[in-house]
């Protein structure tokens, strides 16, 4: 029997024994992210973690599996706010970029513009799995003991390059540890969670993320990313060609994949303006290079968490809604696509190589990539 180790800096769990769980988790941390080499996409600036936990009250959770030579999968929990979502809603939307894919609750979401579980990632054939927990946590908890429908949300991306994905080893205690974990501050990044198996331009790909923070004059709002990368295309780096400096690119080596991406605001916003902002991030992955191939999977979840969009089952037939007006939107258009860029890279940045027998996925190596963007003129010269 396997024994479950808990990181004392991570929110994730892992199947490894201890020293190897504190090797890989400092080889991660040694591992830059993108402004260590120079590279900020846009104008905005970033929150003080530069992560989707900038935006108050986002919580973020992983659960890491990786036991024998075939189990490299996990599951990545978002929640969007604190108490109970199911009696107090967020205002929420789905934007598809290309439907190859498999998000459940993302039809209820379209019709109805509201999310009431914690959003949760996986792996393509984990998704039943993490919506039984979703449900089983919503059940439990206190004022819900009347409720005999829930939506919850998952995402997920085929990590069967590097997984044994057949095994459906993401149990309902996985998912359940994933929530519960969840917590604001920094995000592992990298081979964690829900990233653990997952490949990105065909170098190792995971979980990123990225935040932007607007001035007074645009109402000081936040914007936060996360995503799981698990495409393919041409890798951009702050303009530089990447990918085909390194040599991979698709037809050079694979191309397909998925990529789900998880964004925060705390600017209130109607789920009719979240789906134009969760469009803006679908649309972010192109400046990093992206394909969006046949068999990608591209959305983008967008949620608010300002407390005067919240819709609370308790109001009643009418309620009071606070939202900003379509004229002011544009700043966190930005704000999205910018983030949206910067997370991309710092999944990539961050993975560790991972080997399993199905394949090996190398992380992007730092020394040539720091030497494409200092020959571009975008990157840190030595």
């Amino acid at each position: 029997m396997h024994e479950v180790k808990r990181s004392t800096c991570t929110a994730t769990l892992t199947f490894l024994p201890a020293l190897a769980l504190v090797a890989l988790l400092q080889a991660q941390t040694d591992r830059p992210r993108a402004r260590d080499l120079g590279l900020s996409p846009g104008v905005f600036p970033p929150g003080a973690l530069n992560a989707i936990t900038d935006v108050a009250g986002v919580r973020v959770g992983h659960v890491t599996l990786i036991e024998g030579d075939g189990i490299r999968t996990g599951v990545t929990a978002i929640l969007p706010g604190a108490g109970n979502l199911f009696q107090e809603k967020v205002p929420g939307a789905v934007f598809v970029g290309n439907a190859f894919g498999k998000l459940a609750g993302s039809t209820q979401v379209e019709e109805l513009g509201t999310i009431e579980t914690p959003i949760l990632l996986t792996n393509t054939l984990n998704v039943g799995t993490a919506m039984e927990a979703a449900i089983t946590y919503t059940l439990g908890q206190p004022g819900n003991e009347a409720v005999v429908s829930v939506n919850a949300v998952v995402g997920e991306t085929n990590d069967s390059g590097l997984n044994d994905i057949r095994g459906m080893h993401v149990t309902r205690e996985h998912v359940l540890e994933a929530i519960r974990s969840a917590k604001g501050g920094p995000v592992a990044e990298g081979s964690v969670g829900a990233g653990t198996g997952t490949v990105c331009y065909g170098w190792k790909g995971g979980i990123g993320t990225s935040s932007r923070v607007a001035g007074q004059r645009f109402g000081g709002y936040a914007v936060g990313v996360l995503v799981q990368t698990n495409f393919g295309g041409v890798l951009t780096m702050g303009g530089a060609p990447a990918g085909r400096e390194l040599g991979k690119y698709p037809y050079a080596s694979p191309g397909d994949g998925s990529c789900m991406i998880v964004v925060a605001t705390d600017a209130p916003l109607t789920a009719k303006d979240l789906k134009r902002l969760a469009a803006r991030a679908v649309f972010g992955l192109g400046r990093t290079g992206s394909s969006y191939s046949n068999g990608s999977g591209d959305y983008a979840i967008a949620f608010s968490t300002a407390p005067s969009a919240r819709i609370k089952r308790t109001a009643g037939l009418a309620g009071a809604y606070e939202a900003l007006l379509t004229d002011a939107v544009s700043p966190l258009f930005e704000m999205a696509l910018e983030a949206t860029e910067e997370a991309v890279y710092n999944s990539l940045l961050r993975a560790t190589t991972v080997h399993s027998r199905f394949g090996t996925a190398e992380a992007i190596p730092i020394d040539r990539l720091k030497e494409i963007l200092v020959k571009y003129g975008v990157g840190k010269k030595p």
